[in-house]
C-alpha cells in the first residue's frame, strides 16, 4: 500500500471510529488528517482533500481548538492560516478526557447532587434516591478514574493496564 492511499484509508478509518465515539465524523477526519501531515495544513487543503465545505472545515477547526488539540499556525507572507495537531497521542489523549470529564461527567454530578435533595417519603421517591445515590457513586468513581489518568504519566498507565490484562 502506498503512503497516500495508507494515509486515505486512516483519515477515512479514525473518522468511523470518530462516530463511534460520539464525535463528528468530519471532525475526526480533520484532526486525522492534521495528525499525519507533516506541515501545517490550510482551511483550503483539508476543504479538497475531504471534499468538504469551508463552513464544515472551519466549525470543525473551532471545535478542535476548542478542545486543544489543535492549534492555529501563521506562516510569514501568508494570509491564509494554517492548523496543526498536537502530535504527542498521550497528551491528546489525556486532553480529550480532560474535555470529556468537563462537558459530560461534572455536568451529571452536579445534577445528582441536584436529585439528591428530592423531598417526599414515598417508596417510588426513596426507589429514586437510591438509584441516583447509586449512580453518583459509580460516577464519582469514574471522575476519579479520568482524574487518576488526566493526572498519570505514561509509564504508571501501561503499567496498571498490564496488571488488569493478567
Amino acid at each position: 500500500m502506498h503512503l497516500e492511499e495508507a494515509r486515505q484509508k486512516f483519515v477515512q478509518s479514525w473518522g468511523a471510529l470518530g462516530s463511534s465515539w460520539g464525535i463528528n465524523r468530519t471532525m475526526a477526519q480533520i484532526h486525522a488528517l492534521l495528525l499525519v501531515s507533516t506541515e501545517p495544513v490550510s482551511t483550503e487543503d483539508i476543504m479538497e482533500q475531504l471534499q468538504v465545505s469551508r463552513g464544515n472545515v472551519n466549525m470543525n477547526l473551532r471545535a478542535l481548538i476548542d478542545w486543544g488539540i489543535v492549534t492555529k499556525e501563521n506562516k510569514i507572507g501568508e494570509r491564509r492560516e494554517f492548523f496543526v495537531a498536537d502530535k504527542d497521542i498521550w497528551a491528546v489523549a489525556r486532553q480529550i478526557a480532560r474535555e470529556r470529564r468537563k462537558r459530560e461527567i461534572e455536568p451529571m454530578l452536579r445534577v445528582f447532587d441536584e436529585l439528591k435533595n428530592t423531598s417526599g417519603t414515598d417508596a417510588e421517591t426513596k426507589e429514586f434516591k437510591r438509584m441516583i445515590g447509586e449512580l453518583t457513586d459509580f460516577t464519582s468513581k469514574a471522575d476519579g478514574v479520568v482524574d487518576k489518568f488526566i493526572r498519570s504519566d505514561e509509564h504508571w498507565f501501561y503499567k496498571t493496564l498490564l496488571k488488569l490484562v493478567k
